[in-house]
């Protein structure tokens, strides 16, 4: 199977000076550079001229992300193979972060939790609760299976 993020430099060349396809294109690099531990925490919103502009959840992302910026800027580029982006707006916007959909993290093997810890976790009539116990399982049985 190809990589879709693969195809983006040969995609921007066809299209030539168009803005809303850098655009799309720098938001696939973004997501790509920035890989899955940033995502839920910085959104890119839009691309200015050459400034991406990133939505954060609080300064303290903001801070930590600028500091790492100038790497980012490197990984956008060099998977775009062309200069589309310059420099990284970090805006502090929470409210941009809970629109953007989030892919639940199930750690390896919740799906294939003993017979017993199933029945154990459907017993439990907090919601929340049932969920942190199947993770907790989840979470113990991939690394005891990790040790051997």
């Amino acid at each position: 199977m190809i990589d879709a993020a693969l195809l983006l430099p040969k995609i921007l060349a066809q299209s030539g000076d168009d803005a809303e396809m850098k655009e799309v294109a720098a938001k696939i690099a973004w997501s790509r550079a920035a890989g899955q531990g940033l995502q839920p925490h910085a959104v890119p919103f839009r691309l200015y001229r050459k400034t991406l502009v990133v939505s954060v959840a609080d300064a303290i992302w903001q801070k930590q992300l600028h500091a790492m910026s100038s790497e980012l800027i490197f990984r956008i580029n060099k998977l775009l193979k062309r200069t589309v982006v310059e420099s990284i707006e970090f805006r502090i916007d929470p409210a941009a972060l809970g629109n953007h959909p989030q892919r639940e993290s199930k750690p390896k093997g919740s799906e294939r939790l003993p017979p017993e810890l199933s029945d154990a976790a459907a017993e439990i009539s907090d919601p929340e609760l049932r969920e942190r116990f199947k993770r907790a399982a989840a979470n113990c049985i991939a690394r005891r299976e990790s040790r051997r």
